[in-house]
């Protein structure tokens, strides 16, 4: 069952992607019932602090570190479907041991046993991860990699949108708006066994051999993925925007309660919307990747989801207004297209970029470096945020009359507070990342209105597909109009600056 094959044929290819499909709905299910709003609230039912749940939330993270080991192991062990089995099989062991602590005797140590389960649990996810990486490198075709991921995904996204609008009218009616220990206890014991009928479907994809080379020691060949200039770019870009999304996004639902004064069925509401237009665009941006290159699609789909990050402190002047409601929804639409394309392409290039043979060092290392941003960036925005509650940057735009003594008006233009530095923050920090993104070298990179364009006639043949209302289709005319025509007009004034910096200075004549 676990030894690898020298050569996998068209037969066993196309049974590995419908096992790797049904693997990806059961993982989500997973993922949807054990994860997000629903883990936080059952560790809250279970009595964690503050402390413990920034403790959670770094786990994941965290435990990036254990791809280091995870590298050695492949290497010598060679056989990477056996090491996802196994490794995958005791993290779900590990969360299976979750949903009994309601029943554990002692109240005051079901917290810590609480974090260690899921640090083991990430720990497990993280070196079956590194190796399900490189056997994913190796058995699907570069040429199919993104319609395949953005398939997988897309499906995914709507087991999870479903199920996560599921459980919560669950949790609501069994005991109230908190739900119970017991209630959770339900959903961690269903997400464990989907997770077990997932790894079984795993068991089943064919593993081509490994690229036979010579076993070097651990840090030299982690040295390798620096040393190669171009992975090495995208490894800072990565890495830097990791950083840029982890300073923000731990704060969504945080900000949408406290600030917004929001009740969770308009969160879950908003969430299964943005996954909906996940399902949609999942599908689109594979089709663009594969038809120009991942980068290309980066370039697009990063600044979109930036935008959205730098929208979230106008939803308070200093206090909800009526542009609130739309603004959020906005950011939700914005998030949906732009996730789909970052996810998926980011994991893509990763993949493409790694050499043949040494895609298991190339690919741990990226993941590394990445969960050590990941890691730290939460955990500063949590204590910036603590320190900067009290701190106010105002900008009031007023016309005050001195005949009369009084503001004929006055507009608060820009009001930040608390979280919403840290909003400012990330949007600065992506921005340089989209910046660093503009280093890597890819085949097939286009320019980014070749793509917008691409991406315009896509998501109009999507909508055509989905809705036969003439007016929803011709919706998307316009603002795929301002922003070809910005970028065409931005490029056309870069080129004049450049030509009329570069032109050299007409020499002077003398008149005799």
């Amino acid at each position: 069952m676990f030894k690898p094959q020298d050569h996998v044929d068209e037969k066993d290819l196309a049974k590995g992607l419908k096992l790797l499909m049904y693997d990806g709905a059961m993982s989500t299910i997973m993922g949807s019932l054990t994860g997000g709003a629903f883990l936080v609230t059952f560790a809250l039912l279970l009595g964690a602090s503050n402390l413990a749940i920034g403790v959670i939330a770094a786990a994941a993270p965290l435990s990036q570190i254990m791809q280091i080991p995870a590298i050695l192991l492949i290497e010598k062990i060679r056989s990477r479907k056996r090491i996802v089995v196994i490794a995958a099989t005791m993290g779900r062991m590990f969360l299976f041991s979750c949903a009994l602590l309601p029943w554990f005797p002692y109240p005051e140590l079901r917290i810590p046993l609480f974090v260690l389960a899921l640090f083991l649990y990430n720990v497990m996810g993280s070196i079956s991860g590194c190796a399900w990486n490189t056997w994913m490198h190796d058995l699907i075709p570069q040429e199919i990699m993104g319609r395949f991921f953005g398939k997988r995904l897309a499906v995914s996204t709507a087991f999870a949108a479903v199920l996560s609008l599921g459980a919560g009218v669950m949790v609501d009616r069994s005991m109230g708006p908190g739900g119970g220990t017991y209630t959770y206890s339900l959903l961690f014991f269903v997400g464990s066994f989907a997770g077990f009928w997932g790894v079984f479907a795993l068991s089943k994809v064919p593993e081509p051999k490994m690229v036979s080379h010579q076993l070097e020691r651990l840090f030299p060949m982690m040295k390798k993925p620096f040393k190669d200039k171009n992975y090495r770019r995208l490894i800072i870009f990565l890495a830097t925007w990791n950083f840029a999304v982890n300073l923000a996004a731990p704060f969504y639902t945080v900000y949408m309660i406290k600030e917004l004064g929001m009740s969770l069925g308009w969160i879950i509401g908003l969430s299964v919307m943005s996954q909906g237009i996940n399902v949609l665009f999942f599908n689109i941006w594979g089709k663009l990747a594969d038809r120009f290159s991942n980068k290309s699609c980066l370039t697009v789909a990063g600044p979109l989801f930036i935008i959205g990050i730098g929208l979230w402190p106008f939803l308070t002047m200093p206090e909800p207004h009526i542009l609130t409601i739309p603004l959020i929804i906005l950011i939700h639409a914005l998030s949906g297209i732009s996730t789909a394309g970052v996810t998926l392409c980011s994991s893509n290039i990763a993949l493409k970029s790694a050499p043949k043979g040494q895609a298991t060092v190339f690919l741990a290392t990226n993941a590394l470096v990445n969960g050590i941003a990941a890691c730290i960036a939460p955990i500063l925005a949590g204590a910036l945020s603590d320190y900067l509650q009290n701190e106010q940057l105002k900008l009031d735009l007023v016309w005050h009359s001195i005949a009369m003594n009084s503001d004929r008006f006055n507009i608060s233009a820009l009001d930040f507070k608390g979280t919403d530095f840290l909003f400012v923050f990330a949007f600065i920090v992506g921005l340089y990342a989209i910046h660093r993104l503009l280093a890597v070298t890819e085949v097939g990179d286009v320019e980014e209105r070749i793509v917008i364009t691409e991406l315009y006639h896509e998501t109009r043949h999507a909508l055509r597909s989905v809705a036969n209302v003439a007016g929803i289709r011709h919706m998307t005319y316009f603002p795929y109009a301002i922003v070809v025509g910005a970028l065409d007009q931005s490029k056309k004034s870069l080129h004049h600056i450049r030509r009329r910096v570069r032109r050299p200075p007409r020499p002077q004549h003398r008149r005799t």
